[in-house]
């Protein structure tokens, strides 16, 4: 394995360890395993990860992204996040749950996205979300660079394998908000997953899908 997004070491200044989920491999609609030479730049896509009912963003930011950063979670304590993975070393994932009021991407609609072009709200290559306009930046982190988030978006930890050119989600660093978030949409995960469905692990693979594709209407800022 030639690449471990967050699997530094912990610098002694950072608080908050990385928390492993299952391995999960990142597959294509079809079944096979997603190729990471295979993830457009620039694009948005969506996965669910660690839980059936929590999606993530995966980038290809389509230039290299350093490690080693350390960031703040809202309750003051620290973590380090360690860049990109991949043959360039550009693909990043976040969770697509807004650190502000948990806005994701739902089968109707999305209010946050990322933005490969300036917008009339906000720079380009950003994470924006319409909800309240909170605005991250994928490439250091997820830190928030406008609007009212409190911290970032939690890192997905993603293992790339060279030989093979496959990716793999492995946990998550930062500040989870999982807890939070099936408590106020209860009713909707129900509704979108079965009862009871959407605290499930994804089990040993995780379906990959342009944010297209997985949602009908994608608001923009």
């Amino acid at each position: 394995i030639s690449g471990t997004a967050g699997l530094v070491p912990v610098p002694a200044r950072a608080e908050v360890a990385p928390r492993l989920y299952d391995r999960a491999r990142l597959v294509a609609v079809h079944g096979a395993p997603l190729k990471a030479r295979a993830v457009v730049a620039e694009t948005n896509y969506v996965f669910h990860y660690p839980f059936v009912g929590t999606p993530c963003f995966l980038l290809n930011l389509g230039r290299p992204v350093a490690g080693a950063t350390t960031l703040r979670r809202d309750d003051g304590t620290t973590y380090a996040w360690g860049g990109g993975v991949g043959p360039a070393r550009g693909i990043v994932a976040f969770s697509a749950i807004c650190a502000h009021k948990l806005a994701y991407p739902t089968r109707d609609v999305s209010f946050i996205r990322y933005q490969p072009q300036r917008s009339a709200t906000s720079e380009a290559r950003v994470i924006h979300c319409c909800a309240d306009h909170s605005v991250y930046d994928p490439a250091s982190g997820a830190r928030v660079l406008a609007g009212p988030a409190p911290q970032p978006l939690a890192a997905i930890l993603l293992e790339y394998d060279a030989a093979t050119d496959e990716l793999a989600a492995l946990g998550t660093v930062g500040a989870e908000q999982f807890d939070a978030f099936f408590t106020k949409y209860e009713f909707k995960l129900a509704l979108d997953h079965g009862q009871g469905r959407a605290r499930r692990s994804v089990g040993a693979s995780a379906v990959v899908r342009e944010l297209a594709q997985y949602c009908k209407q994608t608001i923009r800022c």
